[in-house]
């Protein structure tokens, strides 16, 4: 299955199980009575617009390029994941304006135990449902799973603090911890989607991935071939899943067109072997200049003007 296809697949699942999930935590509330489960419970809600959500910009950013789009629809991932961290942070604050309110009027909370094992059960789904997640989409390069993973990842973390809520309720009988949970967790909760938002933003903004970049370029250092001379300007834009590079690389002055597309064309395939996103490669090719030989380490070359000196490592 490629890719994208598998993108779109665990999206669905999540959607699913976000669905599962809040339809278990709505009878939890309405068992026990409790307000941390109820909050819980909203931001489930929250979960299924996001994959809705996240489900769409996945399928739409598959389109192929068109007169319009040169570049292709990816950029839509990055939107999606921005209004995902942006409910994240609004389920948050809902989550501590209730958790306030129940300090004003406080409520006894029932079977306290029965909500313990509901709520535990869905912070495990949750948990293991987003790990596979974010692994997923960082093999496949998918800001949408990225995020929706952490979402649930976070959401699991949540639950845990809901259950050591609940079970200092059980054994103290105070219910005043539920709400102090709530606030707690709500936290862990605007933190997630502020972290969310502001990868999205940096996407749409064009704002240079380093990790990306030190990957790519530590490829291209440990592989270097002896034709290689320098390389510079080099950049990447990535749209959804996909990768936009391109470079300058000095070559011999003195090879011939076929040759210099060779070396190019073996830069080229060095970098699309080893990233699994589809990458688009722009190379411009100069032409070594006198002040080159110091640094060129071509062994047989025959028009070297200079003795080789250092050796320039690419970072």
């Amino acid at each position: 299955m490629s890719a994208s296809g598998e993108n779109i697949r665990l999206q669905k699942v999540i959607t699913g199980v976000a669905i599962l999930l809040v339809i278990i935590k709505l009878v939890a509330w309405m068992i026990t009575g409790s307000l941390a489960i109820l909050t819980d419970a909203l931001e489930g809600f929250v979960n299924i617009l996001s994959g809705l959500i996240g489900l769409f910009s996945l399928t739409f950013s598959q389109r192929p390029k068109d007169r319009g789009h040169p570049y292709g629809h990816g950029k839509i991932e990055f939107i999606s994941a921005a209004f995902e961290g942006f409910l994240v942070m609004v389920a948050g604050m809902v989550i501590i304006y209730e958790a306030i309110q129940s300090f004003v009027n406080p409520h006894e909370i029932a079977k306290v135990d029965m909500g313990i094992y509901l709520v535990s059960l869905t912070g495990l789904i949750n948990y293991f449902v987003g790990r596979i997640c974010v692994k997923t989409g960082k093999k496949n390069g998918s800001l949408p799973l990225i995020s929706g993973g952490k979402h649930l990842i976070s959401d699991s973390y949540t639950t845990v603090g809901i259950i050591l809520g609940l079970v200092l309720i059980y054994f103290t009988g105070a219910f005043y911890w539920d709400g102090v949970v709530s606030i707690i967790f709500a936290g862990i909760i605007i933190l997630t989607g502020y972290r969310v938002l502001r990868s999205s933003v940096a996407g749409i903004m064009d704002e240079a991935d380093v990790q990306l970049l030190d990957s790519v370029v530590s490829l291209l250092e440990e592989n270097r071939r002896e034709n290689w001379i320098d390389l510079h300007n080099l950049r990447i834009i990535k749209y959804g899943s996909k990768l936009h590079c391109d470079c300058h690389v000095t070559l011999p002055w003195y090879l011939n067109l076929n040759e210099a597309h060779d070396e190019i064309d073996d830069l080229s395939k060095l970098i699309r072997g080893n990233f699994r996103e589809s990458v688009e490669l722009f190379v411009h090719a100069d032409g070594c200049q006198e002040f080159s030989c110091r640094i060129c380490t071509k062994q047989d070359c025959k028009v070297r003007k200079h003795e080789f000196e250092r050796k320039i490592h690419w970072t």
